[in-house]
C-alpha cells in the first residue's frame, strides 16, 4: 500500500512540475510578445488560466494526501488519544463525503455536460470536458488519500 501511495505522490509531483513549467514558459512568452509586438497571442492567456486551475486543484489533492493542508489543531491537541482517533476518522470520513459528492459526482456531471454539448475553449479549441476532468480526478485522489490515512493512521506530525 505504501508503494502505491509513493508512486501516486511521485506521479503527481512530476505532473505538477510539468504543468508549472508550461505555465512559466507560457507567461514568459506572453510577456515577451507584448513587449516586442505590443500584442500577445490569445491562446497564451487561456493556457495560463487552465494551467493554473489544474495546478491549484491537483495541488489541493496532493497536499491532502501529504496531510499538509491547512488545519487548525489547537483544540485537537487538547483531546485524549481515544478522542483524537475518533475525530481523525470523522474528519477523514467527511473529507471522503465532500470529495465524492462535490468533486467526483458534481465534477463528473460537469465533465459529462460539457462533453455532451461539445463545448470547446475559445482560443485553444480544447474540449472543456478535458479541462474540467481534473475536478473528478482530484476528488478520486482525495478519496484514496483519506482511505489511506484511515487505514494506516497516517497523521501529520503537527497533530501529535
Amino acid at each position: 500500500m505504501k508503494k502505491v501511495y509513493n508512486f501516486i505522490n511521485l506521479s503527481i509531483e512530476y505532473l505538477m512540475v510539468g504543468i508549472f513549467a508550461i505555465l512559466v514558459i507560457d507567461v514568459l512568452a506572453q510577456v515577451f510578445a507584448r513587449h516586442l509586438f505590443s500584442n500577445s497571442p490569445s491562446f497564451t492567456e487561456e493556457l495560463a488560466r487552465y494551467a493554473l486551475i489544474w495546478l491549484s486543484i491537483l495541488g489541493m489533492a496532493y497536499l491532502s494526501g501529504k496531510r499538509e493542508h491547512l488545519t487548525m489543531n489547537f483544540l485537537y491537541r487538547k483531546l485524549t488519544i481515544a478522542s483524537r482517533i475518533r475525530v481523525f476518522i470523522s474528519i477523514e470520513l467527511m473529507i471522503i463525503l465532500f470529495a465524492a459528492m462535490v468533486m467526483v459526482i458534481g465534477g463528473g456531471n460537469l465533465v459529462m455536460i460539457t462533453w455532451t454539448l461539445d463545448q470547446v475553449s475559445p482560443a485553444l479549441h480544447l474540449p472543456l470536458g478535458m479541462i474540467y476532468s481534473i475536478v473528478p480526478l482530484s476528488g478520486l485522489l482525495i478519496i484514496y488519500y483519506a482511505i489511506y490515512n484511515i487505514l494506516t493512521g497516517n497523521k501529520n506530525e503537527n497533530e501529535k
